[in-house]
């Protein structure tokens, strides 16, 4: 994501070390490609709808040009719940602080036709042809 001039790299990352658990989003920053500045997670599982890790998700820039990350949390029954983040303070090209919304989960499975696996899209909206 490329928000205020600064490229934003998010990614699945355990901050206890190079071995699978403890799943959340690790954040990096860079005005050039080639340098980057690592910040703290984005994203980490403390949350009752994320507890089991921050997994699978889309960052990106909302239509008042707000930064958003949308991403699939595990509950401690490994129920897969969809919840939402942005930055604590959107005047930071960096955005080095997201907090999760107060709403999440966000969206929850059908208990009928229970979700065993989302996948998680970013939509994109295009510019009328009249403004092209």
């Amino acid at each position: 994501m490329i928000y205020k001039g600064i490229y934003h790299l998010f990614y699945q990352y355990n901050p206890e070390g190079p071995l699978w658990g403890n799943i959340a989003w690790g954040h990096s920053t860079s005005t050039d490609l080639v340098n980057w500045t690592i910040h703290p997670p984005a994203l980490s599982p403390l949350d009752p709808y994320d507890i089991k890790g921050c997994w699978s998700g889309s960052a990106t820039i909302l239509q008042d040009g707000t930064p958003a990350i949308l991403y699939t949390g595990g509950d401690s029954q490994k129920v897969q719940l969809q919840s939402l983040a942005v930055p604590k303070d959107p005047s930071d090209p960096y955005l080095v602080e997201w907090v999760k919304s107060p709403y999440n989960p966000i969206i929850t499975p059908n208990e009928e036709k229970r979700i065993t696996c989302f996948k998680f899209f970013t939509a994109w909206l295009l510019p009328d042809e009249e403004h092209l």
